[in-house]
């Protein structure tokens, strides 16, 4: 069961008093500091996936094969 809104007013002012303000922002910075980092590997990550699938092709020249009256 989820809490209501009064509850999470109470949770709030608990945590408030706990840590108080500053720190309170610090964690908060902290932690979307980390969410953006997260998001850039994991999208960094997917486009060096594409490049590798590069690797796989082969580029190739066709060369005509001199026949034995040519040579």
């Amino acid at each position: 069961m989820m809490p209501g809104p009064f509850e999470l007013i109470i949770i709030l002012v608990i945590v408030l008093l706990l840590f108080g303000g500053k720190r309170l922002k610090n964690i908060g910075g902290d932690l979307g500091g980390a969410i953006k980092g997260f998001k850039k590997s994991m999208k960094e990550g997917s486009e060096d996936k594409k490049i590798d699938n590069k690797d796989d092709i082969i580029e190739a020249k066709v060369v005509k094969e001199k026949s034995k009256k040519e040579k």
